[in-house]
């Protein structure tokens, strides 16, 4: 397992726990040494060395690392320790990164001349992951896949369930797009809807307490409701976050790959949009609405501090 950390953590643990044998590798591998001992998980700093110290035969290198320069770069140490004969007869890489699929496509295409192959996998789960299992969204020929299926049925919630063989690589990653595509609409509408709520000054109840009602019974309860009932049990939450709402691409790529076919994803266009209003990208257009207001109406305008210079806007 190359990186540790909340999602490759808990799944090199969860693996270890359903008696697979791990070795996990991280940078940090000094300070987590003591965090995954109790599980015999050895942590190395050094790709090498974990190659070294596991068995060649039936060997599955996964990836838990940032798409993008991170995973990028371990590729090229795995294809140089390939050369070097480090890899053994057939090895099989898992790229669980939720990378851009048509890049995971080309990056598999190159691996497999070069005898190296490659699955990605999609894993939805978070933080709660190593006591609930994850869902997992794998990619890749069905022979690699009698390979790694003892890997997806120990990470899975069950072995008979929460995992799926999506289709050739690059499906993995494409299913968590549209997955995290989703995800962003669920959330946008129920941030919404308690935006509402709170706007309404004769409402009694507190949001923590709707949210848990909603909870029991009604057609909207979900994980994510209830991961909202909890935070809002607390009446300091909203008051501890900013109002800015990263996006970590899988919502860009979702709504570029519905252009590009052609199907109409409005609710997810604006819970994308959404986001980047918060990031304050739409201070400029704000900004011009204002002064448009007052050219044409006469109307007052709110002013604030000169903005500084090189800002975003």
């Amino acid at each position: 397992m190359v990186g540790l950390g909340k999602m490759g953590g808990n799944m090199a643990k969860r693996l270890a726990r359903a008696e697979i044998q791990v070795q996990g590798v991280d940078p940090q591998a000094d300070a987590l040494r003591s965090e995954f001992a109790k599980d015999h998980i050895a942590v190395h700093s050094d790709l090498r060395e974990a190659l070294k110290a596991s068995p060649v035969q039936d060997r599955i290198i996964w990836l838990m690392l940032p798409h993008g320069a991170p995973t990028a770069a371990v590729v090229e140490q795995l294809v140089e320790a390939h050369q070097q004969g480090l890899l053994g007869e057939q090895p099989l890489i898992v790229d669980g990164a939720n990378a851009q699929y048509q890049h995971t496509q080309a990056v598999a295409e190159r691996l497999r001349g070069l005898g190296i192959a490659m699955m990605d996998c999609g894993v939805s789960g978070g933080i709660w992951g190593l006591d609930n299992g994850y869902c997992l969204m794998i990619g890749g020929l069905a022979a690699e896949l009698m390979r790694v299926q003892p890997v997806l049925m120990a990470l899975a919630p069950a072995p008979d369930r929460g995992w799926l063989h999506c289709g050739p690589v690059g499906m993995g990653h494409y299913t968590k797009m549209v997955h995290n595509g989703i995800e962003y609409a669920m959330m946008q509408a129920m941030a919404e809807g308690f935006a509402m709520m709170q706007a309404q000054p004769a409402l009694q109840a507190s949001l923590g307490d709707v949210a848990e009602l909603w909870r029991h019974g009604s057609v909207v309860r979900s994980w994510l409701l209830d991961l909202t009932a909890s935070a809002l049990h607390d009446p300091q939450a909203m008051q501890s976050v900013a109002p800015v709402v990263a996006d970590s691409g899988e919502g860009r790529w979702a709504l570029q790959e519905a252009v590009s076919k052609g199907v109409p994803v409005p609710t997810l266009a604006m819970a994308l949009m959404s986001r980047f209003d918060s990031q304050g990208q739409a201070d400029t257009a704000n900004r011009i609405l204002s002064l448009m207001r007052r050219g044409f109406g006469g109307h007052a305008v709110q002013t604030t501090a000169p903005m500084k210079s090189g800002s975003a806007d």
